[in-house]
C-alpha cells in the first residue's frame, strides 16, 4: 500500500474486492507498532454486520477508495476480533494465515495492531 498516505485519511472510504465487488467502508486503521505503518484495517460489512479485517498490504488506494485484493468472500470469513483494541500477536498470524502471506517480523516490544490516532503514552 502507500505508505505516504495518512491512515486516518482511508476512515470512512469504500472498500472493494478484486472484482471490484463493494465489501464496505473502513472503520478503523491498524499501525504496525514497531514502524507506524498502516497494517490492517476494519471494514464494515454491512448495516447489521461486523468488521472484517483487511490487510492493507497490498491492498491499493485507488481514487476514493481501498481496493482489496481478496474475494469478498474470503474478507467476510476472516476472524472477528472486535474493534477499538489492540490486535494480539496470535490475532495478526490468524489473519495473515487467513489471506494467505507471509508473517511480518513481531515488534521488538511485542506490542501489535495499534489504532492509527490512539496515545502510546
Amino acid at each position: 500500500m502507500q505508505t505516504d498516505i495518512d491512515p486516518r485519511s482511508l476512515i470512512g472510504r469504500k472498500a472493494y474486492d478484486r472484482n471490484g465487488t463493494k465489501i464496505g467502508t473502513v472503520d478503523e486503521v491498524y499501525l504496525d507498532d514497531a514502524t507506524g505503518v498502516p497494517e490492517w484495517a476494519a471494514v464494515r460489512t454491512g448495516l447489521f454486520s461486523r468488521d472484517a479485517f483487511v490487510p492493507l498490504e497490498p491492498s491499493e488506494v485507488v481514487e476514493d477508495s481501498l481496493r482489496v485484493p481478496f474475494e469478498r468472500a474470503l474478507i467476510k470469513d476472516a476472524p472477528d476480533f472486535g474493534v477499538g483494541r489492540h490486535l494480539s500477536p496470535e490475532q495478526e498470524l490468524q489473519l495473515y494465515h487467513h489471506y494467505g502471506l507471509e508473517i511480518s517480523p513481531p515488534a521488538p516490544d511485542g506490542d501489535f495492531g495499534r489504532l492509527a490516532g490512539e496515545d502510546t503514552t
